[in-house]
């Protein structure tokens, strides 16, 4: 350093560890939003201000919570929760009839874990009056021909918003759920950090670039527009309209394209021989056609692509849909993204490969899911190859991970943790063979994710030239047993220069 000049030292982490900060290439700013409402999912979790939440371990328990929120509320306010999970839950799905016996003086909805699927109460369907409205495709029906409160999927989802003057994907517009989303990532030692399904309203942009440009913001954002929100001109104008409005931590750019669903939801598209318990296939969230097309008319646009694929059918549609517009319009370097690939297979990953194509896996899933999908959605063999990661590194292809939070818990060490272990909820390891290094975990949270982003010239590791972004720990990640990866405590965040101190 003497050949600086002049230098002051400040050695107050002198006996921490310091790492490149960390960028969670896949999340959403819903979890700075939901915690305003009640939540039920199945494992424990804390808020951003520290409270514990125990969540419902049963239908019973489940109940009884929405009962005792409903007692805090003004009579007729409906009353929102998140976080459902009906996997793990046996016996029959959860219906209005058993969200009536908990709440039925005030309309009820019940967002799921996967954001693919609510369950709303009698109340609430005939307010929204979706009881008309049997045959449409995410309006699910009972025995009886009827609606049963379940609806699947953004279009079935959007009535239920509408009707209520509300929408939960629009919350992120709001000035306030950005700064409680800045401080989860601090937290979770996060420098760099995605929303990846931003409606980008003319109110939502202003929001971002207000709350970003303040001194205190403690995080780079990166959203990523909401496709199927805009017709495909309007979209293209609003993000290349975009493209200059950004700051040092505003970052606009790509686009995200929701195909089919989730897993565990039971609407991901998957192909032969599709759900192991015999479940129908997923939905598509627009007809595979209009999905194709608008892969065609963003990619001949310049713009990078970041799309949701959980099933392999889905996957197999898009890498169609990819080799088809690199064939009219050759790109070099443009580093579309599929996310989450649960059970993408050898053969795709190949195909992957040739295309350029970056991958970013959702290993959380191992954990939280891993013996749902073992038990009940993939069976033994196909959950041998969830999130394939070092199948994708031994082929060449740009890889990271992520948490999709607020669908589970925002924390780059515990995902990092997930993919070098591979355990289960139950302890349970899936696909040994699949198994990545600390380091290579480590980078898949770091660079890995900065080249998903297009942001690797300024972020993802530590170098002259780039943003001098760093996450402090309590430990080294890389001399501790990787049993304990998940353990390690984080202190600080560094993002250029100024510290902000996790809490």
């Amino acid at each position: 350093m003497k050949g600086l000049g002049e230098v002051t030292i400040d050695e107050r982490f002198s006996e921490q560890v310091i790492l490149p900060g960390f960028v969670e290439g896949h999340s959403h700013a819903l979890e700075g939003a939901m915690w305003e409402h009640l939540y039920l999912g199945y494992f424990p979790r804390r808020d951003p201000e520290g409270n514990y939440w125990r969540g419902a371990q049963s239908i019973k328990v489940m109940q009884q919570q929405l009962r005792d929120h409903a007692g805090t509320l003004p009579p007729g306010e409906p009353l929102i929760a998140w976080g459902f999970d009906p996997v793990y839950f046996e016996g029959a799905r959860l219906d209005r009839q058993a969200l009536d016996a908990a709440v039925d003086d005030r309309p009820l909805v019940i967002m799921h874990a996967s954001l693919h699927v609510m369950t709303v109460n009698t109340c609430m369907l005939h307010l929204g009056g979706l009881q008309r409205h049997v045959g449409i495709e995410g309006i699910m029906v009972g025995a009886d021909g009827h609606p049963n409160g379940e609806l699947q999927e953004m279009a079935a989802m959007h009535a239920v918003f509408e009707t209520l003057g509300m929408n939960l994907f629009e919350t992120v517009g709001s000035p306030e759920t950005l700064w409680r989303y800045g401080r989860v990532a601090r937290n979770a030692g996060v420098t760099t950090i995605t929303d990846l399904y931003n409606p980008l309203t003319d109110e939502g942009i202003v929001a971002l670039k207000a709350v970003t440009a303040a001194d205190g913001y403690p995080v780079r954002l990166v959203p990523a527009m909401a496709a199927l929100a805009w017709s495909v001109e309007e979209g293209i104008e609003r993000l290349q309209a975009c493209r200059e409005q950004g700051n040092d931590k505003l970052h606009f750019g790509p686009v995200k394209l929701m195909t089919d669903g989730s897993i565990q939801g039971y609407t991901a598209r998957l192909k032969w021989p599709h759900y192991h318990d015999g479940q129908p296939n997923g939905i598509w969230n627009a007809p595979p056609e209009t999905l194709c097309e608008m892969v065609e008319a963003y990619h001949q646009a310049g713009i990078q692509l970041h799309i949701h694929t959980n099933g392999d059918e889905a996957v197999e549609l898009m890498l169609d849909a990819v080799e088809s517009a690199l064939a009219l319009w050759p790109r070099c370097d443009h580093r579309h993204t599929l996310q989450h690939c649960q059970v993408i297979d050898h053969a795709q990953l190949r195909r992957a490969a040739s295309q350029g194509l970056c991958l970013n896996m959702f290993a959380n899933h191992l954990y939280y899911w891993g013996d749902i999908h073992r038990e009940c959605t993939l069976g033994h063999e196909r959950c041998q190859r969830l999130e394939p990661l070092a199948t994708a590194r031994r082929l060449g292809i740009p890889v990271a991970v992520h948490s999709d939070a607020p669908v589970t818990p925002l924390g780059p060490l515990f995902t990092a943790w997930c993919a070098v272990m591979r355990e289960t909820a139950s302890g349970q390891v899936l696909g040994e063979h699949e198994r990545v290094s600390v380091w290579e975990a480590l980078e898949m949270i770091t660079l890995g994710a900065a080249y998903t982003l297009r942001l690797d010239h300024l972020v993802g590791s530590l170098e002259i030239g780039k943003f001098a972004d760093m996450t402090v720990l309590d430990q080294n990640p890389l001399d501790c047993h990787p049993r304990d990866l998940k353990d390690i405590g984080v202190l600080a965040t560094v993002l250029g220069g100024r510290v902000h101190v996790a809490e």
